[in-house]
């Protein structure tokens, strides 16, 4: 006797299931695809991050949301939960629940050694396809690293730049920020973090 493959669930069905899950879950092709907590350091960069363009974007059209912010890539199917999204002019929103962008600005991901290669490889390739995506923004949670990824006018080229060490700074461009790395780092003990690896 053969097992019956596990049905496929419908975006309705996740997102009913997702608003009253006690952890998020990514969602793509039918399945829900359970995420992993995050770290200590990790949660420390997350929040240092947010504050900082939060506090840079104060007075403008913008909003800046952290990891409960569900993100779907319509050409893809894909929802998922960047670390941190910004959203300049009018939000765009999947239904009236409000909970689910449509149109993010900038992408950033604090990379874990988990979820590295994903946020990399395959994750960034469903962003691209945002037509409203201007940056992609990888941190590291092991060393003073900022990797940049900036949309080259309105196209599919995408051009790389990075900052390194505690004293480097880099642009947002896409929103008019600079995040210095010594604030995207603030109370991040590097000597600490590889003790407990």
């Amino acid at each position: 006797m053969t097992a019956e493959p596990a049905a496929k669930l419908t975006t309705q069905d996740y997102l009913a299931h997702e608003r009253q899950a006690d952890y998020k879950s990514e969602f793509l092709n039918g399945e829900l695809l359970a995420m992993a907590g995050a770290s200590r350091w990790h949660n420390i960069i997350v929040l240092n991050v947010g504050s900082e363009l939060r506090i840079q974007l104060k007075g403008r059209r913008c909003e800046t949301y952290s990891t409960n912010m569900r993100v779907h890539i319509p050409p893809t199917g894909l929802y998922t939960y960047p670390d941190v999204v910004v959203i300049c002019g009018t939000p765009e929103f999947d239904d009236d629940q409000h909970d689910t962008l449509l149109n993010p600005t900038v992408l950033i991901e604090v990379l874990s050694p988990s979820t590295e290669r994903y946020d990399r490889g395959a994750k960034f390739g469903h962003y691209r396809r945002l037509a409203s995506l201007r940056e992609y923004v990888l941190i590291s949670q092991e060393k003073p690293l900022i990797e940049r990824y900036v949309r080259h006018e309105d196209s599919r080229f995408w051009l790389l730049s990075d900052a390194e060490g505690l004293d480097a700074k880099i642009e947002v461009s896409s929103v008019g920020c600079v995040l210095a790395l010594a604030e995207v780092y603030d109370k991040v003990h590097f000597e600490e973090m590889e003790q407990e690896e």
